[in-house]
């Protein structure tokens, strides 16, 4: 299985955790926290990236958000 490459900037949001908020996330993929969570509810996901709900709010994967920003999914 290929080893997933975690670009620099991300992981400094990251620091060494496996899912991120939906502010990080924003911030990694440089958009508004408000067009993120509207893709996820108009779609349930954001960029192909489905969220983990966690006590009402959404955590997202970092080794999918790796993947999205190294030019996958």
């Amino acid at each position: 299985m290929a080893q997933i490459v975690i670009p620099t900037a991300l992981a400094e949001i990251a620091q060494n955790r496996d899912h991120i908020n939906t502010a990080e996330f924003g911030h990694a993929v440089d958009r508004a926290n408000q067009t993120i969570r509207k893709n996820y509810c108009l779609t349930g996901h954001c960029f192909g990236i489905r969220p983990v709900k966690v006590g009402g709010r959404l955590l997202w994967p970092v080794a999918d958000i790796a993947k999205l920003l190294n030019g996958g999914l």
